[in-house]
């Protein structure tokens, strides 16, 4: 790879002890500088990362039983590693790692899902959108390089889903949520993929195990995301989901989101 080239990706495992040999494979093919997982459902005592270590990569993660989880992969070891959303609420810090790989800030969440537009769970989905703002204005600025990755749980228009008119209200196609995460995109950044893909409808990162034949069928959502300060979007080259990597034995319900960047 380039020197000047720098390429990331975002992956919803869903257990990343099951998804192992998966990962593995998908870092050897694709050579990614970052690769930022969500939902790696396992303690940091049990973190698999002796695998990743002996493939040549460093590795940083938070994690907790069973749900939740996050981890960043690089090919050069990561540097200012911090973790949660220090602001003197609950710290999340299995939902936000953050740190620079090659001169470049990576933010990885896991977007809390809500559960249900009825709940207290969707009210912390809101919420945790508030924290997150004041946490990029804390800790960056718009007018410098950053790229934030990961599992949104937010899919922010209606090409981003199969069916926008039976899923509107959905608590990851709600009016709410798509305001909250729009003022987040406000406070300085783009959506990297739909630079690259404007208006291209059926692209989609997730797919429901339950829905049978979901991908042949075009019945997915686009939650997961790439987004870049404006300064950094600008030099992204490219952008896209590798919707082969969903259709291997045993797969997470998410598939591999990628961009590159001429830096």
């Amino acid at each position: 790879m380039a020197e000047d080239m720098f390429k990331i990706a975002t992956y919803n495992a869903n257990s990343i002890r099951v998804r192992m040999a998966q990962i593995l494979d998908w870092l050897e093919r694709e050579q990614p500088d970052a690769l930022c997982i969500q939902e790696t459902k396992v303690q940091d005592r049990d973190f698999p990362a002796a695998p990743l270590e002996e493939a040549g990569y460093h590795v940083i993660f938070r994690g907790q039983k069973s749900y939740a989880g996050v981890a960043i992969i690089s090919r050069e070891a990561p540097e200012e590693v911090a973790y949660g959303l220090d602001d003197g609420e609950e710290l999340d810090a299995a939902r936000l790692i953050r740190s620079v790989i090659r001169g470049v800030p990576v933010v990885n969440t896991y977007v809390p899902q809500g559960r249900d537009a009825e709940s207290e769970h969707f009210q912390y989905k809101l919420r945790w959108f508030e924290r997150l703002c004041a946490f990029f204005e804390r800790h960056y600025d718009p007018r410098q390089p950053l790229v934030w990755v990961g599992d949104f749980n937010v899919a922010t228009e209606d090409i981003d889903v199969y069916d926008p008119v039976r899923l509107r209200g959905h608590v990851d196609f709600h009016p709410e949520v798509q305001a909250a995460l729009e003022r987040v995109r406000q406070w300085g950044f783009v959506d990297v993929f739909r630079r690259h893909h404007p208006g291209a409808a059926g692209q989609y990162s997730y797919w429901d195990y339950r829905a049978r034949n979901a991908i042949a069928r075009g019945r997915g959502w686009r939650i997961d995301h790439i987004w870049a300060t404006a300064p950094l979007a600008a030099t992204s080259i490219a952008s896209w989901i590798d919707v082969e990597a969903r259709m291997v034995e045993r797969p997470s319900d998410h598939t591999f989101l990628v961009a590159e960047f001429q830096i």
